[in-house]
């Protein structure tokens, strides 16, 4: 596949199963992370591997944020639960922000997002499955806390990595409605 194929063919996959990535393709994935743009090459990213057991581990500390509601139901602790199996290897990108005189906060989150979205083309290009996800998740202190997060670091996302549960069409695309001149 070549790079732009790639680029226009890429779409988030949603339903993923085993195998994992092999250790050949993460570290092309990885690769391609770190290859981002990256203004004063601070590389104000770091990733965690959660596969195996790990995932279950990571679906309890997901329900233990999501606990501090009440109301939750058996239904909706087990879904908490089960976010993290929905692929065989979870990814969580972390942007490690750094105090730098010429590259604000803003441009080292770019930063890492672009790094991640490098992974997804890498992983597409490798006819792997990918998800970006966020969510409240990602953004919860108890969650956060349980990775190991410093006060500097914040997490960008959760790539869900595996094979295609099935393929997904690509959706057209109207340039028009993006672009105009200016000037």
């Amino acid at each position: 596949m070549d790079a732009l194929e790639n680029l226009h063919q890429r779409v988030s996959i949603p339903l993923l199963e085993g195998p994992a990535p092999s250790p050949e393709q993460l570290e092309n994935i990885y690769r391609a992370a770190l290859r981002a743009p990256d203004h004063g090459a601070l590389k104000p990213m770091r990733f965690l591997n959660v596969e195996a057991d790990a995932r279950v581990k990571l679906g309890e500390l997901f329900l233990d944020a999501a606990s501090e509601d009440p109301s939750l139901n058996d239904d909706q602790q087990a879904k908490f639960r089960n976010m993290p199996l929905r692929a065989p290897l979870v990814i969580v990108a972390i942007a490690v922000i750094q105090d730098h005189p010429k590259v604000p906060r803003t441009e080292q989150l770019i930063t890492a997002g672009c790094a991640v979205q490098n992974m997804l083309l890498a992983a597409h290009a490798q006819g792997l499955g990918a998800m970006w996800r966020t969510g409240a998740l990602a953004y919860h202190p108890t969650v956060m806390d349980g990775l190991g997060l410093e006060a500097h670091e914040e997490i960008v996302g959760y790539l869900y990595l595996g094979t295609p549960a099935r393929s997904r069409k690509v959706p057209g695309v109207n340039i028009e409605e993006f672009v105009s001149d200016w000037g």
